[in-house]
């Protein structure tokens, strides 16, 4: 049985003001949106990366980058550094952080919005779901903030994607063609169950610059059109660089 907003007593509208706001900003992504002006998918050391939050905070702003987020693996305790940190900068250098619509011309901070990833069950088949701007402490995503894979039940992407929804957040299914799936499979049964959208963007043959791989990246796409999917965009760093996978 999944769980859904209702039933663990969620006030959708304030919640998912953050969502909505987020939302908007993955309408806007394209092919070449990643890895200098957005990316939504990177790991720190307190996954399988290799960076400290600090680190990839210096090397968002270095980069200029407007929107982002980490996405560990069951765990938003770099997320919770990288915060920290990124506040501390903003007090010792003064800035705005970024906000949609905001006038051009001045200096701002990027954005740095909740994010995991959850290895699920999809089909019978071993997947990740991206998770975004969720409440990190809402009862609903707890069972998957605990630096291990779920188990049971709570595996099942059905219920990965309405928890990480009722937390307030969007769900995205992570590079659709890794799989032992065809992706078309995937993204139908990810739709059925009302998942938010799949990262068309990715660089699935790891080149030294990254770009959007030439050959599925079309066929994403297409799915997401398909199904009325966001399309988001991710170097899904575990290396020292964001600008690249390994």
């Amino acid at each position: 049985m999944v769980t859904s907003p209702a039933q663990i007593g969620v006030s959708a509208g304030a919640l998912q003001r953050d969502a909505l706001e987020l939302r908007g900003i993955f309408e806007t992504v394209d092919e070449t949106s990643c890895p200098g002006r957005l990316n939504f998918h990177m790991h720190t050391l307190h996954s399988d990366g290799q960076l400290a939050p600090e680190s990839l905070i210096e090397q968002a702003i270095r980069i200029g980058l407007k929107e982002f987020a980490i996405t560990d693996h069951h765990t938003v305790s770099g997320f919770r550094k990288a915060k920290q940190y990124l506040e501390d900068w903003q007090w010792k250098h003064p800035a705005p952080i970024q906000r949609q619509g905001k006038q051009k011309g001045v200096r701002r901070l990027p954005r740095l919005w909740t994010g995991v990833e959850i290895t699920s069950l999809l089909v019978g088949v071993e997947v990740h779901i991206l998770g975004y701007a969720f409440k990190p402490g809402h009862a609903a995503i707890q069972p998957y903030l605990h630096h291990a894979s779920p188990r049971g039940h709570d595996q099942q992407a059905e219920q990965v994607i309405a928890s990480i929804q009722a937390a307030g957040g969007l769900a995205v299914l992570a590079h659709p063609c890794r799989y032992r799936r065809a992706p078309e499979d995937l993204v139908a049964a990810a739709a059925d169950y009302g998942i938010d959208g799949i990262e068309v963007y990715y660089a699935y043959d790891n080149p030294k610059k990254w770009r959007p791989c030439p050959k599925k990246t079309p066929s994403m796409h297409q799915l997401a059109e398909e199904f009325g999917l966001l399309k988001t965009c991710g170097t899904d760093t575990h290396g020292p660089h964001l600008t690249r996978r390994i």
